[in-house]
């Protein structure tokens, strides 16, 4: 795709229909290299960008360095984009509302919006105001004259600070409120996940993790799922490749299972190829 009007087409045009991945790569290399392996689209993790930055999830990473990055990932690749920008990076309505313009200023197709509060404990924003959120987030999306995929979080269930009744509550009024896509990230099991998606007219997102780690792609179309992102999954799995190199090494005093590594030219190729169109750091 040669230039941003086309990602945003095409992002939108991926809603619409049919059943895809979107991996979330934790900086320009990964999201290279994903892109080189047949991704349609990326979406930023929290998680996984606050890793790099040597910090915990949950509120630890700034909306400017959240900006940053996000235009980082754009870049990076010809891809559509989406960010993952946990609460808004505010409480306030009004702020949120910002925070999907600046969002849309750095280059990215869509955004998810978390009702989680970004406190100690996390817990989650009041209903009333969880959905005033999500409606001046799509306010503002809509504002921009250009297709921008609002993605609706309903974190509780995940966070363990209420049911899915209450998700289900929650996405319906999300709908409501205009959001396009709407997600109840690790709900118990598929049939969980299929409650969810008949409860709403609006396309759902699947999270591949928890019990939904054993689904495969074909399962979370069945089930009615049009995206299935993957979260900081695959960064943890990077940062499980470095506990055990390093126990390994200091432990056992063994360099043996260094000999997993991927070779440096086929990295390279990746690297060059992910990069597609854009051609430029």
């Amino acid at each position: 795709m040669k230039n941003l009007a086309e990602r945003h087409q095409r992002f939108f045009d991926l809603h619409q229909s049919g059943c895809f991945v979107i991996p979330n790569p934790w900086d320009m290399g990964s999201a290279r290299m994903m892109a080189a392996s047949g991704a349609v689209a990326l979406a930023t993790t929290s998680a996984g960008f606050a890793f790099t930055l040597g910090r915990p999830d949950m509120g630890r990473v700034t909306r400017d360095e959240a900006l940053r990055h996000a235009e980082d990932v754009v870049r990076a690749t010809p891809l559509p984009v989406s960010g993952d920008f946990e609460n808004g990076f505010a409480d306030a309505p009004d702020d949120v509302a910002e925070t999907i313009r600046l969002a849309a200023e750095v280059g990215l197709s869509g955004c998810s919006i978390e009702d989680t509060r970004m406190v100690e404990g996390n817990p989650a924003y009041a209903f009333d105001l969880a959905v005033e959120r999500i409606r001046a987030a799509t306010d503002a999306a809509r504002s921009l004259g250009r297709p921008f995929i609002l993605c609706a979080r309903a974190d509780g269930v995940m966070n363990g600070v209420y049911d899915l009744d209450e998700a289900i509550r929650r996405i319906q009024a999300f709908e409501k409120a205009g959001a396009d896509l709407v997600y109840v990230p690790v709900p118990p099991g598929p049939e969980e996940l299929r409650r969810v998606v008949q409860s709403v007219k609006v396309p759902v997102n699947g999270l591949a993790a928890g019990p939904l780690r054993q689904l495969k792609v074909p399962d979370f179309a069945a089930l009615g799922v049009r995206r299935i992102s993957l979260g900081s999954m695959i960064a943890r799995v990077t940062h499980a490749a470095i506990a055990e190199q390093m126990d390994a090494i200091v432990k056992d005093g063994s360099f043996a299972k260094l000999s997993a590594a991927a070779s440096g030219d086929v990295i390279n190729r990746m690297l060059a190829a992910g990069a597609g169109e854009t051609g430029h750091e």
